[in-house]
């Protein structure tokens, strides 16, 4: 139990769902059970309508009927919702050099397909994805709120911020059916409101690396936030070993390659569509992800072992982060 400031007696409450193919868990404090099952339903609810929109496995999701669009010539007027992450995605790429990238849906379609089977793709495949994703190729007209793609055969992937997205507005929906104090977690992408009652913040762990043996791994920390979000990209849940080498989910859109170097990054940012930028920072490396982390307001770690020895870089507001 908890005291609000108006003196009212707050309880815990935690909810579970599957949404957008992941563990989505709504965390709140409320008066009442059915005060907060209402404003959990409400969040949840949200997230499925987001999903709607940005699925790249609904046959009739926004996201896939714009993707069958491409190289037809015509320009497609989209939700509010898909053209706030498309336009805030070619934002990144541009600052990137397209090292994100949301056509990268082929290559997605082909890695996905290489980790089930559990078998690497030709070299082949990969050229012939590559040529499909570009972000120049993709093409947005603000003022009419279009998306058109220009080259054939595109297929775009949205996953890598729609989910902090989603976390962002079911939060607005759980503050706005009263219950302010409230986390909303979908995977790696959390995004925090006000703090439970008698904190400062919500205690979020961060997970270290998951290195052999265990005892050169980095420990996990633990940190506060609140009215902020945290997105966490890496391989350590998905990735295929294949040849002695470890390769990752998250692929480098130019190359049409798998990352290597066995990483995870945490990004701190406002909000969960900010915190996003985790897997752009990923692709691009440290140094060049700590720049990028400034110019965005968010704070970073990022734990990488590329030859199997830890190494740990950290934004300088990082350590103000960790909870004492």
């Amino acid at each position: 139990m908890g005291i609000a400031r108006s003196g009212e007696r707050l309880e815990k409450f935690v909810f579970e769902k599957a949404e957008m193919g992941v563990p989505f868990r709504i965390t709140l404090f409320a008066e009442s059970e059915q005060i907060a099952k209402d404003a959990a339903d409400a969040g949840f609810a949200r997230v499925e309508a987001l999903n709607r929109i940005f699925s790249d496995y609904e046959d009739d999701s926004e996201l896939t009927l714009l993707s069958r669009t491409s190289g037809t010539g015509r320009a497609l007027k989209v939700s509010d919702e898909l053209w706030i992450v498309l336009a805030r995605a070619q934002v990144l790429a541009a600052r990137t050099d397209g090292a994100f990238d949301v056509t990268c849906g082929p290559l997605t379609a082909l890695w996905r397909n290489a980790r089930r089977k559990h078998e690497l793709p030709s070299p082949e495949r990969i050229a012939e994805m590559t040529s499909r994703v570009g972000w120049k190729k993709m093409r947005l007209d603000e003022k009419a709120r279009t998306v058109e793609l220009l080259a054939p055969d595109m297929r775009l992937d949205v996953g890598s911020i729609a989910k902090g997205f989603a976390c962002d507005e079911a939060l607005k929906v759980v503050c706005a059916k009263g219950c302010p104090r409230a986390m909303v977690a979908g995977s790696g992408d959390i995004s925090a409101g006000d703090p439970p009652p008698g904190r400062k913040g919500w205690h979020i762990e961060v997970v270290g690396l998951d290195l052999d043996p265990p005892a050169v791994a980095p420990a996990a920390v633990v940190i506060e936030i609140a009215n902020a979000a945290i997105a966490t990209s890496g391989d350590r849940n998905q990735r295929l070993d294949a040849n002695g080498q470890r390769l990752s989910h998250i692929l480098d859109p130019r190359t049409g390659q798998p990352l290597t170097d066995h990483a995870l990054v945490s990004v701190v940012a406002p909000d969960g569509l900010t915190a996003g930028i985790s897997t752009a920072c990923s692709v691009i490396g440290p140094q060049k992800a700590l720049k990028l982390a400034t110019e965005w307001h968010a704070a970073i770690r990022i734990q990488r072992a590329p030859d199997g020895k830890a190494e740990i870089t950290e934004s300088p507001d990082w350590a103000a982060l960790v909870a004492k």
